[in-house]
């Protein structure tokens, strides 16, 4: 069978932060390998339905809708959200702080979505999100998507301050932390006052 990840690392550094069901049936296929099927399909994008389950399970093969049930369950219980925070704190170590990155990014979602909406620029339907990084490029944190007719100020107090909030989360400090954003965007912000409570209580700003 495929795996995205390693079994021991599913097991170590996921499956140890889900909640005991008390209620209901055991899945009848081992938990790392549904883990496994959702990373697959969170990292190539393919429908659910697309999904090669013969090829991602041992021994039962569970259909994917039943995968998609434990993924939707878990989204509900914060389950993922908690598991990146753990690990943002356990290797945090590994981050390079003397710089952090803050840029938005448009996705194109053809087939629709939760929040999606038509961007004149793309000439399609996006989806919104603001991320914030290290020096090396590694995503620290991800702010809420918003749907694509948005642009990177939308509500960008809230959204910054939900990026912010998840690093105090994980015991990273945003004190005096250098931040390079985009020139023509998050400096316009910035300069009229909109980020003006939040910067200089947690970072440094670097045009």
């Amino acid at each position: 069978m495929y795996y995205v990840l390693s079994k021991d690392i599913i097991e170590s550094e996921i499956i140890c932060h889900l909640p005991v069901r008390k209620r209901g049936f055991k899945p009848q296929a081992p938990t790392c390998e549904i883990i496994n099927c959702i990373l697959y399909k969170l990292k190539t994008g393919i429908q659910w339905h697309l999904l090669p389950v013969e090829s991602l399970f041992s021994n039962h093969v569970l259909h994917y809708k039943t995968v998609f049930g434990h993924y939707r369950r878990w989204c509900k219980e914060g389950i993922w959200k908690k598991c990146w925070i753990e690990l943002l704190t356990k290797y945090k170590s590994s981050f390079d702080l003397s710089m952090v990155n803050l840029d938005g990014s448009h996705s194109s979602c053809i087939r629709g979505g939760e929040e999606v909406a038509y961007q004149g620029r793309k000439k399609r339907k996006t989806t919104n999100a603001l991320y914030l990084t290290d020096k090396q490029g590694l995503v620290l944190a991800m702010s809420t998507p918003v749907s694509g007719n948005h642009n990177d100020l939308f509500n960008i107090e809230q959204t910054f301050e939900e990026l912010t909030t998840m690093l105090e989360d994980a015991t990273i400090s945003v004190d005096g932390l250098f931040m390079n954003a985009d020139g023509g965007r998050f400096a316009v912000a910035i300069r009229f006052g909109k980020l003006t409570s939040i910067m200089s209580s947690k970072t440094n700003y670097r045009q």
